[in-house]
């Protein structure tokens, strides 16, 4: 099903449109965020008349409104939107909100990295890594930032340093090798995570679903484990696509989604080696 997206701003405005004082605060943020006019407001207002409570439906207004429309989600929607309606503000903020952390290090628990690496620059990918606890499972902290390697690797062992020497679980494939070679030879940083003797985790196509599939589990089972607002946004736009490939929709992101999964496998991983 085609949906209309975005163009719709461009359109005729329906009813008169409002002056700075009268706008709305999800208003103030679309201006705020994407410089609409106050006709364009007020178009988006004639929608709202005529079409009521599906005027989000047939004209979303971002990535995860569009996906909502089109429920190809692979996880759980209602277990996602109900855990974000309850999860609260970190309880620190670094790196220009870069860095999230909601659980500081606590003396005798373990905790494990793992990223999720991106090219970086100005106009690149968002790198992700995310500190999990690995007897619980709960999310500790999460960073996504455009990182180059270099960067990505020093900030990775800085917080496994952190979080009382915590392994380091990278994504092997792309960029990770890169990672890899500056965990190694500039931080110097020895507990990484291998399988089979090789440094970092491999996402394959045989990997991947199952990867997903636990997420979605866990978003079920566990959705308590979740505190990050990006994150659960990225579970929301995360779909199966033609082929059964599965993907962030078009416009969204799912670096921090991917960077849970590694750390998650990898974790289970842990836990059952240790049984």
């Amino acid at each position: 099903m085609v949906r209309h997206f975005f163009p719709w701003w461009m359109e005729k405005a329906y009813v008169a449109a409002p002056v700075a004082g009268e706008l709305r605060e999800e208003e103030r943020r679309l201006v705020s965020a994407h410089g609409l006019t106050a006709e364009q407001i007020g178009f988006r207002r004639g929608l709202e008349v005529s079409y009521r409570g599906l005027r989000s439906q047939e004209f979303a207004e971002d990535a995860e409104s569009c996906f909502k429309a089109t429920g190809e989600c692979c996880f759980e929607v209602e277990a996602v939107e109900s855990r974000l309606a309850a999860v609260s503000d970190p309880i620190e903020i670094r790196r220009g909100g870069a860095l999230q952390i909601w659980l500081p290090p606590l003396a005798g628990k373990e905790y494990l990295v793992a990223g999720d690496t991106a090219g970086g620059g100005a106009d690149g990918d968002f790198a992700a890594v995310q500190v999990i606890e690995v007897g619980s499972g709960l999310q500790c902290a999460e960073l996504q930032q455009r990182l180059g390697t270099l960067e990505l690797a020093r900030v990775s062992a800085e917080l496994a340093k952190e979080y009382g020497g915590a392994m380091i679980a990278v994504e092997r494939n792309n960029h990770g090798a890169g990672v890899l070679a500056y965990l190694d030879s500039v931080e110097r940083y020895a507990r990484v995570y291998e399988q089979m003797g090789v440094a970092g985790w491999l996402t394959t196509a045989g990997s991947k679903p199952g990867m997903v599939s636990r997420m979605g589990a866990l978003l079920v089972e566990s959705p308590w484990m979740f505190f990050s607002r990006r994150l659960l946004g990225e579970c929301r736009t995360f779909v199966t696509m033609a082929g059964g490939r599965t993907g962030a929709v078009n416009g969204a992101h799912d670096d921090c989604l991917m960077a849970m999964a590694i750390g998650q496998a990898v974790r289970a991983e842990l836990v059952a080696r240790r049984r």
